[in-house]
C-alpha cells in the first residue's frame, strides 16, 4: 500500500539549497525536505575550499562578477552572475547570524580570506580550515531544526515527479529504505538533490550523487541544459587502494604548485595564472602531464605518469602558516598514508566534481514545468557558464536556494482536481522500467552495469573527448539499457540510481556530441577551438529531441 501526504512546499535535498530555500519557506505553510541518506550527507558537506563572496564593497562586487565571467569563457548569462555576487553578501551574513563560525585572525578578530584558481583578489572565507560545507551545512540545519513548520525526512530516495493531467507537478513518489512507497503531495515543488559525479569512474562527490533531480525532471517533459560542461577537478588524491577525497583548491591558494614526474613545475606551459588557472585549464594540463608516455610500435600501452601536488617551499618560506593546522582534514586524512603536506609531493589526479548543467530555470527557480522549481547543482541558471569559477558553488546554493522559495511563495493552492490515476506501466528512465511483472534486482548484476557505465564515461565521455569515442559511449549506454531493461526502477534505490545514471550518461553524451567545439570544461580533441559564430549558445535537451542550442537558459 502506498501512503499519500500533503503539505505546502516539498524539497527534494537537504543541502544548502534545500535547507536555505526550507528556512524561507516555514513562515508559509507546511514544508517537508527529504534526504536519500541521512541529515547531513551531501556534496554540501564535502565541500572543503570556501565560499566566495564579496564582502568589501562595490569594487570586489564588480571584480567577482568579472572573475565569474571569465571563468565561464562566454556562456555566463550576465543576470544570472549580477544576482548571485550581489546577494551574496546578505546572505552569507544571514548565515553568520544563525551561528556558522568561519575562520577569523587570531589578532584581529577579523574573518580570513583566501584565494583560488581564477580569482582576482582573496575573497573566499573558510570554516574549520578546510570543512566549510561542513560548518555552513551545520549551521543551516540547526537553524531548520528551530522551526516547527519544517519537517526533514532522511533515507527516502525520489523515484519520479506526480504531475496531474494538464502536465503541472503536484508532488513526487519515494521510497524508504525500509522498502516503504509514500507520495508527497505539495502546491510546488523544489528539486535541490545535487549533481552526479557517480556516472563518472572516478569522482570527488559522494556515492549519493546520481543525479535523480535532473533524471526525474528530464522524465517528466522538463528542458534540461548544458548538460556537456562537466567540471573536473583538478585535484584529487591519487593513490592505489585510497578512497576518494578531495585536495582542496585553496592548497593552491594558499601557494601550492604542480609538478610532473621530471619535477618540473609545468603549468607556465598551459596559462599565465599558472596553478591558479581556471579549473578546466588546469585539469586539463595534469592529464596532458600524466598521460602514458607513447609506446614502442606494437608494445603494450604505457602506464600513466604520476603529477604532484608540491607545498613544501610554502613549509621552508612560511614556516608561520602551519599547514597542518589550516588544513586539518586533509592533513588527518594523508596522515594515514604516511604524507605531510610540508615534507611530501602529494600525488593527484583530476575527478568528476561539478556539473555545471543541470534542470533549466529562470532567476527564480523556475523550470519549464509548473509547479516544478530548481536550485543549487541540480539547476542550470547559465550562473557559471561552461566552467564554475571556484568556490561559486555554496554562494550559488544559497542565493539561488532562496530566491527559488520566494517565488514558490506566489504558487497557487494545491488542487487534486486533474490528478490523472497512477500507471502501472510508465516507462522510467534509460531503459529501465515499472512493468506490471517486474524482475526482481539482482544487486550484483545493478553493481556490474554501474560500474561498467562510469568506466566508459570515463574512458569516452570526460576530460578529453571526440565524436568517435562519444559515439562508442553512446552505443555502449544502449547496450546497457538494455541489460537493465527487464529490472523494475521504482524497486530499490540500486535500481533507481542505475536508471537515473543512464539518464544521465545519455544527456552529457549527447549534448558533447553535439557541441563541435571546446569551450571551458568540454574539450574536443577533434574540435579543439572555441567557435563563437556556431556556438555561443546554451545547449537544450527535452525528452529524446534532438539536442538544440539557445542564446540563453529561461
Amino acid at each position: 500500500m502506498v501512503e499519500t501526504k500533503e503539505v505546502d512546499f516539498l524539497v527534494i535535498g537537504a543541502g544548502i539549497a534545500g535547507l536555505r530555500a526550507a528556512i524561507t519557506l516555514a513562515g508559509h505553510g507546511r514544508v517537508l525536505a527529504i534526504t536519500k541518506e541521512q541529515l547531513g550527507e551531501s556534496n554540501t558537506s564535502y565541500a572543503q575550499g570556501g565560499i566566495a563572496v564579496a564582502m568589501s564593497g562595490a569594487d570586489d562586487i564588480a571584480e567577482h562578477w568579472a572573475d565569474t565571467r571569465s571563468a565561464g569563457d562566454g556562456l555566463v548569462d550576465r543576470e544570472a552572475a549580477e544576482i548571485l555576487v550581489a546577494e551574496g553578501p546578505p546572505r552569507v551574513g544571514e548565515l553568520l547570524q544563525w551561528g556558522t563560525s568561519f575562520d577569523r585572525s587570531a589578532a584581529t578578530g577579523e574573518l580570513q580570506r583566501t584565494r583560488e584558481g581564477a580569482h582576482s583578489r582573496h575573497r573566499i572565507l573558510h570554516a574549520n580550515g578546510d570543512a566549510t560545507g561542513a560548518e555552513i551545512g551545520r549551521a543551516l540545519l540547526a537553524r531548520a531544526q528551530t522551526e516547527p513548520a519544517i519537517e526533514l525526512m532522511d533515507w527516502c530516495t525520489c523515484t519520479d515527479l506526480v504531475q496531474n493531467d494538464h502536465g503541472r507537478v503536484i508532488g513526487v513518489r519515494l521510497l524508504h529504505r525500509d522498502g516503504a512507497r509514500l507520495t508527497v503531495l505539495a502546491r510546488a515543488v523544489l528539486l535541490a538533490s545535487g549533481g552526479a559525479g557517480e556516472v563518472y569512474s572516478d569522482t570527488t562527490n559522494p556515492s549519493v550523487a546520481t543525479g535523480d533531480g535532473i533524471a526525474a525532471a528530464w522524465r517528466a517533459g522538463a528542458a534540461i541544459a548544458d548538460m556537456e560542461f562537466y567540471q573536473f577537478h583538478p585535484t584529487a588524491f591519487s593513490l592505489a587502494g585510497a578512497p576518494r577525497f578531495l585536495l582542496s583548491e585553496a592548497l593552491r591558494g594558499e601557494g601550492a604548485w604542480l609538478r610532473n614526474d621530471q619535477g618540473e613545475r609545468f603549468m607556465e606551459r598551459y596559462h599565465p595564472l599558472l596553478e591558479l588557472a581556471p579549473r578546466d585549464v588546469v585539469a586539463r594540463a595534469i592529464t596532458r602531464e600524466g598521460m602514458p608516455l607513447p609506446s614502442p610500435a606494437g608494445g603494450p600501452p604505457g602506464v600513466g605518469r604520476p603529477v604532484y601536488l608540491d607545498l613544501r617551499h610554502l613549509a621552508q618560506a612560511q614556516p608561520e602558516l602551519e599547514l597542518a593546522a589550516r588544513f586539518p582534514g586533509i592533513s588527518a586524512f594523508l596522515a594515514r598514508y604516511g604524507l605531510l603536506l610540508s615534507r611530501d609531493l602529494i600525488p593527484v589526479r583530476p575527478a568528476a566534481h561539478y556539473l555545471m548543467g543541470g534542470v533549466e530555470t529562470d532567476r527564480h527557480g523556475r523550470t519549464t514545468l509548473p509547479g516544478l522549481f530548481a536550485a543549487g547543482e541540480v539547476a542550470c541558471t547559465g550562473v557559471h557558464g561552461a566552467n564554475r569559477l571556484a568556490s561559486n558553488s555554496l554562494l550559488e546554493g544559497l542565493v539561488f536556494g532562496a530566491r527559488a522559495a520566494e517565488a514558490m511563495l506566489a504558487e497557487p493552492p494545491l488542487d487534486l482536481t486533474h490528478v490523472a490515476p497512477a500507471s502501472g506501466g510508465v516507462q522510467a528512465s534509460g531503459g529501465v522500467q515499472a512493468s506490471a511483472d517486474p524482475l526482481r534486482p539482482d544487486a550484483a548484476s545493478i553493481a556490474s552495469i554501474r560500474r561498467t557505465l562510469q568506466a566508459e564515461m570515463w574512458r569516452d565521455a570526460g576530460l578529453l573527448r571526440d565524436a568517435a569515442g562519444l559515439n562508442r559511449a553512446l552505443t555502449c549506454i544502449d547496450e546497457l539499457a538494455l541489460r537493465a531493461r527487464p529490472i523494475d526502477a521504482s524497486s530499490s534505490r540500486e535500481a533507481t540510481e542505475l536508471a537515473n545514471l543512464l539518464v544521465l550518461a545519455r544527456l552529457i553524451t549527447r549534448a558533447a556530441l553535439a557541441r563541435e567545439e571546446s569551450r571551458g570544461a568540454h574539450f574536443r580533441n577533434d574540435f579543439p577551438q572555441r567557435d563563437d559564430q556556431n556556438f555561443s549558445k546554451h545547449s537544450v535537451c527535452v525528452g529524446d529531441e534532438p539536442v538544440r542550442f539557445a542564446e540563453r537558459v529561461l
